[in-house]
């Protein structure tokens, strides 16, 4: 298993990081780097050979329309979202093809179809595991993902079930709908070493691929075969079975766009990418020796992927304790300087989606320089009371 602590990844030096009006931001603040988001999407694209068109990533990272933007600008035009307000966000942004990827039902289907309805020159699909959900959008013009489990256990029809897999795509045809395609989430390679993780996530595929023929030798032939979030790219991408196929194999990473703790450790680092948002925070105590304390409690940095929380930049030997809301302590080794209260550090959040979902605006910094204030965009959740 991935050990984080123990990762080879490190930022050693603040340097191209800080600004010269840090001073002056309240904290803790969410920093946003153009540049380096830009520099962070034309790598990925350079990993998938130059075709922007295999990706299809997962805005519940990007959350700012400005980003979606900056993605759409290098030709990424097909995105999964969860929300509403990512969905909104997205339209807004300029996507041509946009993925629900989420089981939505009841008001939140009706909100869905509203939003459909409105856009009329994009195409949109969402994801199903049941005739339940597939009774939702009988007539409806939305395309039908089957959603399959490969082990994570979320959602999803399991792999191992043949028969219930050609029932359910049977039945979405058999509405009238349109079967465009398979969605296979393997998230949960992402705490395995990597020669581990393809072994794994292989065997996966090749239990994927058996689907697929199964589906086509029943008639059923689908454009799309979208695998692997961030862990499991590397894996996808060294399955040579999903090449030359009748079907767009497409990968879904979101994360890659600001490259957090957690993504740079589980990926290649010839991959070239950086990180693209950090959160600046003041050390406002220093309640014991080896103790300092920062206003960067799990409201700002999200703690749901565990302890530490992130990691300090420039400061390789600082540990990040356990937060509480408001405050994260700070160990550092004995002998080693000090901070001083009202320093500020810069820390690389480990799970970075839910980070920058804490924050209303984010501070954009290009060049040495605070650039502006961008609204977090997709921040939280649209609400609608439906009569």
């Amino acid at each position: 298993m991935i050990d984080l602590k123990q990762s080879n990844y490190t930022i050693e030096s603040e340097e191209g990081y800080r600004f010269a009006e840090a001073e002056s931001i309240t904290t803790p603040a969410l920093l946003v780097y153009p540049e380096i988001v830009d520099a962070n999407i034309s790598a990925m694209i350079r990993i998938l050979g130059g075709d922007s068109g295999r990706w299809r990533p997962h805005i519940k990272t990007s959350k700012l329309e400005l980003v979606m933007r900056r993605l759409v600008e290098h030709g990424v035009v097909n995105f999964k979202c969860a929300t509403t307000l990512e969905l909104i966000t997205a339209c807004s942004a300029g996507a041509r093809d946009i993925l629900i990827a989420y089981p939505v039902v009841g008001a939140n289907a009706r909100r869905v179809g509203e939003i459909v309805t409105e856009h009329p020159d994009i195409r949109f699909s969402v994801l199903v595991e049941n005739t339940e959900q597939a009774d939702v959008w009988k007539g409806c013009h939305i395309g039908i993902f089957i959603d399959i489990n490969p082990g994570m256990n979320r959602t999803g029809i399991e792999q191992s079930n043949d028969r219930e897999i050609l029932a359910l795509a049977n039945y979405v045809t058999g509405l009238g709908l349109s079967l465009v395609g398979l969605h296979y989430y393997d998230g949960h390679t992402g705490g395995i070493e990597l020669a581990e993780r393809d072994t794994v996530a292989h065997a996966g595929y090749d239990r994927l691929m058996e689907i697929v023929s199964l589906l086509e030798a029943a008639g059923h032939h689908f454009p799309e075969l979208i695998t692997a979030g961030t862990p499991s790219l590397p894996c996808a991408l060294s399955y040579a079975p999903f090449r030359g196929k009748a079907f767009v194999h497409r990968v879904s990473p979101g994360t890659i766009v600001y490259s957090d703790y957690t993504s740079l450790a589980q990926l290649p680092r010839e991959y070239g990418l950086r990180p693209a948002a950090l959160v600046l925070s003041t050390i406002v105590s220093h309640p014991k020796d080896s103790i300092f304390t920062c206003d960067a409690g799990h409201k700002a940095v999200s703690a749901d992927a565990g302890v530490p929380t992130c990691a300090v930049v420039g400061h390789t030997d600082w540990n990040p304790l356990k937060p509480s809301e408001e405050h994260l302590p700070i160990e550092i080794p004995a002998g080693a300087a000090p901070p001083g209260i009202g320093d500020l550090v810069y820390l690389l959040p480990r799970h970075v989606c839910p980070t920058v979902n804490n924050f209303n605006d984010a501070v954009l910094v290009a060049n040495g320089h605070l650039k502006e204030l961008a609204k977090v965009t997709a921040r939280g959740r649209e609400q609608r009371i439906w009569k």
